[in-house]
């Protein structure tokens, strides 16, 4: 299954950029990112079996091992693609959230979207350690 991380804004060459890529090029997953400009541009196309994750205020708040086991069920089941949607400082609008699958905020602060990238980022990698048995997460 392919993670793909699309967002808002372009993150160019800074802190953040460098925590994206330190997890990313862990991860045992396929993956991709797209950047789409702050308004405008077209997601790109999604194929049958997508499933669509918007990081959201008023998403749900996951612990990693929930989040983990979402991905190994989405992956067991045959999707081809889940991508991730961080929107740009508006957020998404109503329509948006009606048409994903699933709405996940990383707690109830509000986090600038560079940051939640990161943010993503890791988790994705501290999953897919999950899923393999990687020492990395810690329960409890």
């Amino acid at each position: 299954m392919l993670l793909h991380i699309i967002a808002r804004g372009k993150i160019g060459r800074s802190a953040e950029a460098e925590l994206v890529e330190r997890y990313v090029k862990r991860l045992s997953m396929p993956h991709r990112i797209t950047e789409l400009p702050d308004r405008g541009g077209k997601l790109p196309f999604a194929p049958a079996g997508t499933i669509t994750v918007l990081l959201d205020e008023k998403g749900r708040q996951l612990t990693s091992m929930d989040f983990a086991k979402r991905l190994e069920g989405w992956r067991d089941q045959g999707a081809r693609e889940c991508r991730f949607l961080i929107g740009a400082a508006d957020g998404f609008d109503d329509e948006a959230r009606a048409s994903a699958d699933l709405l996940i905020a990383f707690g109830a602060m509000t986090w600038p979207h560079m940051m939640a990238r990161a943010m993503l980022a890791e988790q994705l990698w501290r999953a897919c350690s999950i899923l393999s048995g990687h020492p990395y997460h810690r329960e409890g």
